[in-house]
């Protein structure tokens, strides 16, 4: 064995452990100051008028939902080229997961599918910014504007009769730091919901956080006091809200324990201020896996910079021409005996056992396999060395070369 390279540790530096230790000798380590100072940071670099933080991009897609009132005999359109957490989110709400296929050739949902998936049921769209390379954002409002003299508000939900039309949430869980039209993402659709988990580009170890404007008439403030209550149980004041003169408070509705605390934005914080820097290591060890693999006929390069989107460098998933599954696999195993750690991303969600047993099919997404059966995600992390990502790339081109 070469080396040990491992496929996606945390870039944590001196600055991220002193902010957490001072947190820690605060006196105040749950949800308070260091998360509004984390919050107006992230405001500030999506552009957006307001930002919650919570346990997780999945606790902040299902607030979403929620918010809009969505439960069963409701729809809610996805992609089957994710991670489960994007569709499990619509299953808790008792609303069914329609699956759209994505574009041939491409990891992205196809706008011309979701035209024709969308129904009366229909309440939300939640597109999936795949290894953090934008959607189509353009394309898929236009397709929910054009079809929206369908939509049936449920009569019980003042949110949806004010909006009148569906609710479009993106996973942006891989796409902080992506561009849109020269822009940071976070205000294309209604809400952006971005992941802090270990492995993403801006890490607080676990968290995320929900960005968003005014939805059409609605002001964010509004949505942001009652997201508040449905991340804490329902509950009409923060702890530190109660520790400043009153302790009674109301349960207004049934929520869910999903705040952040200061301990993990504190975290954030750091790292937001030298996310800049990350990203431009990110973006190099990207040009040199396409430097490398651009040279040869076998293996097709993941989508970066174009027309009006350029990537957030989350994944590097490579494909490789002629292989299936089969291949693929082995290639991880010989591969990671050379000490290289390589990932897949993602089995499409249909293939999953939970999903099977309800009734979904992969044969119904075709363009979602083919772009699976064959797609390697390769290390790509801000402390990786260029060497060490020369090497990796060296070594897949030698195994495929001597392989053929």
């Amino acid at each position: 064995m070469d080396k040990k390279i491992p496929f996606s540790p945390p870039d944590i530096n001196e600055d991220d452990i002193q902010s957490v230790v001072e947190t820690l000798r605060s006196g105040w380590i749950t949800t308070g100051k260091k998360c509004k100072e984390f919050e107006t940071l992230l405001r500030e670099f999506t552009n957006t008028k307001n930002c919650s933080l919570m346990s997780s991009a999945t606790a902040a897609m299902e607030l979403a939902l929620r918010l809009y009132d969505i439960g069963a005999g409701d729809e809610v359109i996805t992609t089957p080229y994710t991670y489960a957490a994007t569709s499990n989110v619509i299953l808790h709400t008792g609303a069914k997961a329609v699956f759209v296929d994505t574009i041939k050739d491409s990891f992205s949902i196809d706008p011309n599918k979701i035209e024709n998936a969308i129904t009366e049921k229909t309440r939300a769209i939640i597109p999936v910014d795949f290894g953090g390379y934008p959607v189509d954002y353009d394309d898929i409002k236009y397709i929910a504007n054009k079809k929206s003299n369908i939509f049936k508000p449920n009569s019980a939900s003042s949110i949806q009769n004010k909006l009148n039309r569906v609710l479009l949430i993106l996973d942006a869980a891989h796409s902080l730091g992506a561009k849109y039209n020269n822009n940071f993402i976070g205000s294309e659709l209604d809400f952006s919901a971005f992941s802090f988990h270990a492995v993403k580009n801006l890490t607080t170890a676990e968290g995320g956080a929900l960005v968003y404007n005014d939805i059409d008439s609605i002001d964010s403030n509004i949505i942001y006091k009652e997201l508040a209550k449905w991340m804490l149980h329902g509950q009409d004041k923060s702890a530190f809200e109660k520790t400043v003169g009153s302790y009674k408070y109301s349960i207004d509705l049934i929520g869910y324990k999903f705040n952040m605390s200061d301990i993990h934005a504190s975290l954030g914080i750091t790292q937001l201020l030298r996310y800049d820097k990350m990203l431009e290591k990110r973006k190099s060890i990207f040009d040199l896996y396409n430097s490398i693999f651009s040279q040869y006929d076998d293996f097709i390069i993941p989508p970066f910079n174009e027309h009006s989107k350029k990537s957030s460098y989350h994944l590097y998933p490579l494909r490789i021409k002629n292989y299936e599954e089969s291949d693929r696999d082995l290639l991880i195993e010989k591969i990671g005996k050379k000490g290289v750690s390589l990932n897949v991303h993602f089995m499409p969600v249909p293939m999953h056992k939970a999903y099977r047993n309800l009734g979904y099919d992969i044969k119904d997404y075709p363009n979602a396999y083919n772009m699976y059966k064959n797609e390697v995600s390769l290390p790509l992390y801000s402390t990786l060395d260029l060497e060490d990502a020369s090497y990796v790339a060296k070594s897949i081109v030698d195994y495929c070369h001597k392989n053929k």
